[in-house]
Parts: structure tokens; C-alpha cells; sequence
């Protein structure tokens, strides 16, 4: 029987056999060591062109970062992918907590990439906690098939607080996804407050999942929301349920028609499905495609692209303002005993901000 020294499993390793063994670098350590390097813009730029989506993702990690060394390298990133961006389709994807999301993007995901190939990127915002900021992250385990197909990325982000949980930094990562080839991007919402509205600035289509069977079917859908849907999709319609279903379609269609028509010209349609069964995921993806065509012929697609790039000119704006103001060390001094002073009842707190505003106004001159 042969030692396990000299098996092929022990070779290139140093024993006490008083011969000398070949050295070598153990492929883990290399591994390790590749993943903490630093990579250039240009390095970025290459593997995220090439579709490595290794380095995609610590490219969005870039994005993500609020070190300003790390953003300085991730908006030359951005810029140099910009020109290879802007191909694929975006579409949002929101819905009550419990609606299903995770589970229907698992099976639309598997059928669009089956039925029109391509590649799909999926980035799902995940709520973090209001004490801890801490997320689960935990969309990876719900989308057991995406998870492992090869042509799809999914991304799960902490909502972070940003504007009603959609991360502030997602439409630059949908930049750098398209970039990298991915055709179909995916934008699921956390599905409260206002991330509906941020994630509708950023899509092509916006899809809401409902449920049926949950009481007044009506309940909990702000008007807002209702308006922006290109399309509603009932999900869970299986089994018991069906009758439900079909009956909440109805109330739903009826409440769209009290609505003035969208922007678009595109009357939204309600559907129902099984994400469960996969029952219905064929229908779903004939009406996203039919809006399509109707919104590239009559030239609202490019005139929505356009007022989306507008605006986040302006988020921007806003956002710099604010990370320059919050930044200035005066004011970073100053804004305790502000605070104290609001919390005392010395002053109010529009007359706290002005003074602040005034001050750091006057130290920019």
C-alpha cells in the first residue's frame, strides 16, 4: 500500500522525509491574495466588458461604498462603461412583504432567459434594520433557480435607509450590469414607503404583484402606486384560491379605469398567476413584450429614458449638496450644539437650519 506521503495528494508539500520537496503556492492563499488585490479602473473596466462577474461585483461594492476614494474609482468606472450601457430592458418589480416577489422573479427569471435568451441581472434591495442597519440579504436563498444559472447575477443590497428603501446607488449599477452584457435587469422594491416611486425613475415597466384573498383587495394600494403600474399581476392564483383571484382582477381593472389614461398611452393590464405552479408566467412576459413594442413605436420609450436621466441629474445634485454640507468640518462642529439648542427650546428648527445654511453659505465665499 502506498504511504499518503507519497500520494498525489501530498506532493509539492514539505514532509520529514529528508528529501527535499518541490515548493509550491498553495491555490487558496492565491485565491485570497487575488481577491483582496487592488485592480485599476482600467482592470474594472476590462473584466466588466469581458462579463466577469466576479468583477462586476466588487465594482458594485465600489458603488456602494460611501469611502470617498472608493467612489472617486467607482464614478471613473461608470463613466468609461457608460457608452456600452443603456441595451436592455429594466423592469421594476414591487409588491406588499408576503406578495410573492422573490419566488415569481425566480420563475419570470427562468423563463425569459429560456424563452428569449440573454443574460438577466437581478438587483434586489433588502430592508435593513432602522437600529442595526444590518440586512439578511437572504433573496439568493429565495431564488433557488436564478441562483445557479449561468447567464443570470443576482445582487442583493441593503435598502441602507436611502430614499424608501431603494439603494441610492442602484441605477449606477445598472450602468455597469448592462456593461457587462446583462440584457434583462431586474429591480425588485422592498415593497413600502416611497421606494416604489424611486425604483419607478429608474425602469422601463413597472410591475406590482398583489395578493388575493387578504380581505378589501383595494386595501393598502396608495392611488400613487396604481398609477405608476405599466402592469398588475395577481399571484398565489392556485388551488382555493383561483375564484379569489379572479374576482380581485376584476376590482382591480374596474379601479384602473377611474384612473386618467398614463403618459404612455398604454392601457395596464391585470393577470393572475401561480410563481408557485409557474402557471400564467407565459401570458405575464407576452404583456411586458406587447408593451413594449407599443411604447418603442410610439416613441415614449426613449422620451421615459431621457426624463430619467434628467432626473437623477438632479438627485445627484441633491446629493452632493447635502454630502458636501454634512461633510464641511465647521459645520460638522457645529451641529451638536445646534441640536442642543433645538432640543432645549432656544430657537426653532427652521431658524437652526437657516443659520446653519447661512453659515456654511458664507464659508463656501
Amino acid at each position: 500500500m502506498e504511504h499518503p506521503e507519497n500520494s498525489s495528494e501530498y506532493k509539492g508539500l514539505t514532509v520529514n522525509s529528508g528529501v527535499e520537496q518541490p515548493t509550491i503556492v498553495n491555490p487558496y492563499l492565491q485565491r485570497g491574495r487575488f481577491k483582496h488585490s487592488r485592480l485599476s479602473v482600467n482592470d474594472y473596466v476590462e473584466g466588466i466588458l469581458k462579463g466577469n462577474v466576479t468583477i462586476l461585483g466588487r465594482a458594485v461594492t465600489l458603488v456602494e461604498s460611501t469611502a470617498p476614494e472608493h467612489q472617486a474609482v467607482a464614478q471613473e468606472v461608470i463613466e468609461k462603461c457608460l457608452p456600452y450601457a443603456g441595451k436592455s430592458v429594466r423592469i421594476g418589480i414591487s409588491g406588499v412583504p408576503g406578495a410573492g416577489k422573490s419566488t415569481s422573479i425566480d420563475e419570470f427569471g427562468m423563463h425569459v432567459l429560456k424563452e428569449y435568451g440573454g443574460k438577466l441581472a437581478v438587483l434586489a434591495i433588502d430592508p435593513s434594520s432602522e437600529r442595526s442597519k444590518g440586512s439578511i440579504l437572504g433573496d439568493k436563498t429565495r431564488m433557488e433557480k436564478l441562483s445557479v444559472h449561468p447567464d443570470s447575477f443576482i445582487r442583493p443590497s441593503p435598502s441602507a435607509g436611502s430614499l424608501g428603501g431603494v439603494a441610492r446607488k442602484t441605477r449606477e449599477t445598472i450602468i455597469l450590469c448592462e456593461a457587462a452584457g446583462f440584457d434583462k435587469i431586474f429591480v425588485e422594491t422592498v415593497g413600502v414607503g416611497q421606494s416604489e416611486t424611486a425604483c419607478h425613475s429608474m425602469v422601463d415597466f413597472f410591475l406590482l404583484i398583489q395578493l388575493a384573498g387578504t380581505g378589501d383587495e383595494l386595501q393598502g394600494i396608495k392611488r400613487g402606486i396604481m398609477e405608476m403600474a405599466d402592469g398588475i399581476v395577481i399571484n398565489k392564483c392556485d388551488g382555493n384560491n383561483v375564484d379569489k383571484c379572479q374576482l380581485a382582477a376584476t376590482q382591480f381593472r374596474n379601479a384602473l379605469h377611474l384612473f386618467p389614461l398614463p403618459e404612455s398611452g398604454w392601457t395596464p393590464q391585470v393577470l393572475t398567476y401561480s410563481g408557485f405552479y409557474g402557471l400564467g408566467i407565459r401570458e405575464v412576459w407576452e404583456m411586458i413584450y406587447s408593451y413594449f413594442d407599443y411604447v418603442k413605436a410610439n416613441g415614449f420609450f426613449e422620451y421615459r429614458r431621457n426624463e430619467q436621466a434628467k432626473y437623477w441629474m438632479y438627485e445627484s445634485i441633491n446629493e452632493q449638496l447635502r454630502n458636501s454640507f454634512f461633510r464641511n468640518p465647521t459645520i460638522a462642529g457645529r451641529l451638536t450644539d445646534v441640536e442642543q439648542d433645538v432640543l432645549a427650546g432656544r430657537q426653532t428648527s427652521f431658524v437652526a437650519a437657516k443659520r446653519l445654511l447661512d453659515e456654511y453659505f458664507t464659508l463656501l465665499h
